[in-house]
């Protein structure tokens, strides 16, 4: 199998990011306006999840002392209106940022990837929860399910932004960086 040096995937950066993520969804402006039906759902879900939410990271040491010293209640406010802003309809270039800026956070404190991806399924419980209120629910679900995976993508690129930021002061820069990830040339 021949291995490519270069990628044109390699080349999408920054506001780019959020027009080939929305291509690849391919979100349709139907689900987003099923979606912002459920804004108001949402909402009154958001209390429960927030509960479940912080109970399985505080019941665990190790994400636990991400929480030391922390008001809490301004935890709560923030991931409530994350998961709110999930069914907002919008997601533009706005929306984006907004949740580039929420993983580049999470990558500034050392919070290590794996814990922000293993509370998927609390969010997707609840998200389901609303999506159940709609007058078509499958549709619903299937929307979530897009938009919670635009999210997630997003999340991972901020982690991968910083990766590679620092890989590349280090080596001299990105092609050399983004090379020596993949391989290339071993």
């Amino acid at each position: 199998m021949e291995t490519r040096s270069e990628r044109k995937s390699w080349t999408v950066q920054k506001e780019d990011i959020h027009a080939e993520l929305a291509e690849m969804m391919e979100l349709t402006p139907e689900e987003k306006t099923l979606l912002s039906e459920l804004e108001g759902g949402a909402e009154k879900q958001a209390e429960a999840l927030t509960e479940d939410f912080y109970s399985r990271l505080l019941a665990h040491e190790n994400t636990a002392e991400y929480f030391e010293g922390e008001d809490m209640s301004e935890r709560h406010a923030m991931i409530a209106d994350w998961f709110v802003d999930l069914f907002s309809g919008e997601y533009g270039q706005e929306y984006v940022a907004q949740r580039l800026k929420i993983g580049h956070v999470h990558v500034q404190i050392g919070l290590p990837v794996r814990y922000p991806l293993s509370m998927i399924d609390v969010i997707m419980q609840h998200g389901r929860t609303v999506a159940e209120q709609s007058a078509s629910p499958d549709a619903a679900e299937e929307a979530f399910q897009k938009v919670l995976s635009l999210d997630i993508a997003v999340f991972n690129q901020a982690y991968e932004d910083r990766q590679l930021k620092h890989l590349a002061n280090l080596v001299g820069g990105e092609r050399l960086a983004r090379r020596l990830l993949t391989g290339v040339g071993d």
